[in-house]
């Protein structure tokens, strides 16, 4: 028999398409609690200026999605707001690695503040467990 293979957290972050070690532990965080992460698994065409497509961190449900950021570009505020616009029935939250870091070097405006100004919930590091109640209850 053939010894197993030792796998870093890199390489585990290569087979399975994370890009970052928040994703890697959000998804452990929704196994851990029943819930199948569902990594990138659709696409939603949208418009902003010419067709685009966005594809969601972790669709968790119908109607939940779950997006991580470490940074939170310009360009990233952009797509979420016109996606939010162009999909209502769609509820986008955030997990940010500090949702108190600011939007810009020259802007008082944290993560967490311009999440409230659009209307996105958010949470640091974890998703919280109210949540994970509420992914289970919706995916029955």
């Amino acid at each position: 028999m053939a010894k197993a293979k030792h796998l870093t957290q890199a390489q585990v972050g290569k087979l399975y398409g994370f890009r970052s070690g928040l994703e890697e532990k959000i998804a452990a965080q929704l196994q851990e609690n029943g819930i199948d992460p569902k990594f990138e698994t659709i696409k939603l065409p949208f418009v902003e200026h010419k067709n685009r497509t966005y594809t969601p961190d972790f669709p968790v449900c119908k109607s939940l999605i779950i997006e991580t950021k470490g940074r939170f570009l310009t360009a990233d505020r952009m797509k979420m707001l016109e996606v939010k616009r162009q999909y209502p029935s769609l509820e986008f939250r955030f997990i940010f690695s500090n949702s108190n870091a600011k939007i810009s070097k020259v802007s008082q405006t944290t993560y967490g503040k311009w999440c409230e100004k659009n209307g996105f919930k958010y949470a640091d590091k974890k998703i919280p467990q109210e949540w994970i109640e509420e992914i289970k209850e919706l995916n029955k």
